[in-house]
């Protein structure tokens, strides 16, 4: 837990534990909300083969995972963590640009 809060930049155990409930709640919904989505653009395991159909699904999950990340982030107190979170994420997809120069920590 120490190198996970130094590395973080995180002061309590009580931090930690709520940041891993968001993770939690977050990859869970984001799994969840995908398939509703895709139904609405006519997309389902009927219609595609299920490989194009996984690929899609897991392609929609990343932007979908991020913003539901910030907004339970948020909920639970934790918007300048997850804020960070996410940009350094974009930044290591190479999609830095979709938020704009980053900062040197």
């Amino acid at each position: 837990m120490a190198s996970l809060k130094e590395r973080w930049g995180v002061t309590s155990n009580f931090q930690i534990v709520i940041i891993f409930i968001v993770f939690a709640i977050t990859g869970s919904t984001s799994a969840w909300i995908t398939k509703p989505i895709l139904e609405f653009l006519g997309i389902t395991k009927q219609d595609f083969h299920i490989v194009p159909y996984w690929i899609l699904r897991i392609v929609l999950i990343l932007p979908v995972y991020k913003v539901i990340l910030i907004i339970i982030g948020t909920i639970f107190g934790q918007h300048t963590f997850f804020w960070n979170f996410v940009k350094k994420m974009l930044f290591r997809m190479k999609l830095g640009f979709l938020y704009g120069k980053q900062k040197n920590k």
